[in-house]
């Protein structure tokens, strides 16, 4: 069955299908591996925190501490001494999120190298780290796929949807699209609008001509997309020129 976005024209598509290969392919999967790895660390921060709790209700560790060696390292010198199921298995615990740690940061480092290759136009826009590049870059699955930004824009889901009310259009927020990248420029967004100038000046304008807090910043979404995309086809250009060369000179 071919997929077909809700509302056009039977036989027409925004984008083709999506490819990923070589160091996107890689991206992507060392990505939705670091992602589990943090999932399986919340559950246990959970359970280690539901344990030390019922060994001293009277301390808990700092809250979204337990990510951090030095926490870990004061966890485990608390309940080195306790005797019991409860301490043995809040030991046990402390050592798996130990493990899941230091795995999550060496994919970390590694998807750092990997996107500092393949993306430095995507990384070189405000507000967009590592993983929030990394996280477009597999879940965009090949920019060439899109034929215009706008056909971005609405698989991304920052383009508003039209409405009308009494023979008037309106525009209302898009629910539909790839959510992961929506939430990907929203991290962006929300960057931005506490620090970068042009995006601070742009919500500042949007309020001011009676815009919501909410409304100004999917308009900066949207502005965003359009960057991304450009970002995205300078990478992709950047990647591709080398092989041109290649072909060019093996004619010659």
């Amino acid at each position: 069955m071919r997929w077909r976005w809700p509302g056009l024209p039977s036989g027409s598509r925004i984008c083709r299908w999506p490819r990923l290969d070589g160091l996107d392919r890689d991206v992507r999967l060392l990505t939705d591996h670091r992602e589990s790895l943090v999932a399986e660390r919340t559950r246990v921060i959970c359970r280690l925190r539901w344990h030390l709790h019922e060994l001293d209700p009277a301390w808990e560790p700092n809250t979204r501490s337990l990510d951090r060696v030095s926490a870990l390292n004061q966890v485990e010198g608390r309940i080195a001494g306790l005797e019991g199921t409860v301490a043995r298995l809040a030991r046990v615990l402390a050592s798996r999120c130990r493990e899941l740690t230091a795995q999550i940061n060496e994919l970390t480092t590694e998807l750092a190298a990997l996107v500092s290759v393949q993306a430095p136009a995507l990384i070189a826009i405000p507000g967009c780290g590592t993983l929030t590049a990394a996280k477009i870059l597999g879940e965009t699955a090949g920019v060439g796929r899109f034929r215009s930004k706008d056909a971005y824009a609405r698989h991304n889901g920052t383009a508003p949807l039209p409405v009308w009310s009494s023979n008037k259009a309106h525009h209302r927020l898009s629910r539909t699209g790839n959510r992961q990248l929506n939430a990907a420029l929203h991290r962006i967004a929300m960057t931005q609008a506490h620090w970068h100038p042009a995006a601070k000046d742009l919500m500042a304008r949007r309020k001011a001509g009676g815009d919501s807090g909410l409304e100004a910043l999917r308009v900066l979404k949207r502005r965003l997309s359009d960057v991304v995309y450009a970002a995205l086809h300078a990478d992709l250009a950047a990647k591709q020129q080398p092989a041109l060369m290649s072909d060019s000179a093996a004619a010659a």
